[in-house]
């Protein structure tokens, strides 16, 4: 993940939904960068389908690294799509890598900025991919060793203005997190005063970007596009569960939530991906009608159920 962080795994995972793409989805973008694989691939099974609609066999989720950073796709139907609110931004160290990839992210999607040279890169574009994720993709302007790929967290519409907020409060909660650097508009200029311009902030170590944007964009935060992060603990689940869903927030099914900014995220033990990864069916369906039957994960009732 570019530079030591502090932590020896990953503990936030980017997690895309697509409706029935995941896997190939996975293998398009596992082709396009270098020191990527598929991790692994779980199925649904008959338990559950009244909920989730999936035939029997099919991938639910397709585990994957890209430049040695972990992501997930869910085959989660048609209900929720992502959106530029939160796109995946790339840097390179050369003209080329940044060439290659913004072809092969651009064959079957949509420009949103066209690859050319800005103010802040001599090459950078955004666009949609034929998926419908949400690229921007740049040539680095100093070789400082960061992330290859970095969520960015967009603040538009009803929640422009509140990325300083949500900066100070990721921050405070979890561990291994600092703020910065942050430009703020200027005032003098005519701006919004104290919106983002830009900002950086790490959380586990891991880095992130977030900023406010003006004006009418026509999408929001969805569950298309959610942070999911890995707890060794009932203790670590049931903090990270509380402080997210404070103040606004918003409690779902399968240890997903929305915080007080509409960000997605899902709290999710670490135990979870290898009871999923079992290959025997039978333990899987046990798992999933656990699922079913939970907001916030419980770490003993799923080893429960996989246990029969």
């Amino acid at each position: 993940m570019g530079k030591p962080n502090g932590h020896s795994r990953q503990i936030i995972t980017p997690f895309l939904w697509f409706d029935s793409q995941a896997e190939e989805a996975a293998r398009f973008y596992t082709g396009l960068f270098a020191n990527s694989r598929i991790t692994h691939l779980s199925h649904y099974g008959e338990e559950g389908r009244e909920v989730h609609g999936q035939p029997a066999g099919k991938v639910m989720v397709a585990g994957f690294e890209l430049a040695g950073q972990r992501f997930s796709g869910l085959n989660g139907g048609p209900a929720f799509k992502p959106t530029p609110a939160i796109s995946l931004f790339v840097q390179f160290d050369t003209e080329e890598e940044v060439n290659a990839l913004w072809a092969g992210l651009s064959d079957g999607g949509a420009v949103l900025m066209p690859l050319d040279s800005y103010g802040w890169s001599t090459r950078y574009g955004w666009l949609n991919d034929r998926y419908g994720v949400s690229w921007q993709i740049m040539l680095r302007q100093e070789q400082d060793g960061g992330q290859t790929i970095t969520p960015a967290l967009m603040f538009s519409e009803v929640k422009y203005g509140r990325a300083a907020e949500a900066i100070a409060h990721y921050t405070g909660i979890f561990p291994g997190s600092a703020t910065g650097p942050v430009r703020y508009r200027d005032a003098a200029e005519g701006e919004d005063a104290a919106t983002v311009l830009f900002g950086h902030l790490t959380l586990f170590g891991q880095e992130f970007i977030i900023m406010d944007a003006p004006g009418s964009h026509g999408f929001r935060f969805t569950e298309g596009v959610s942070l999911m992060v890995s707890c060794e603990t009932q203790a670590e689940i049931d903090r990270y569960w509380d402080q997210l869903t404070a103040d606004g927030g918003q409690a779902s099914k399968c240890g997903w939530l929305k915080d007080k900014f509409g960000v997605s995220w899902q709290i999710t033990p670490t135990i979870m991906e290898r009871l999923m990864a079992s290959n025997d069916q039978a333990t899987a369906d046990r798992l999933m009608k656990a699922m079913l039957t939970m907001g916030k994960f419980d770490i003993t009732a799923l080893v429960a159920a996989a246990r029969g």
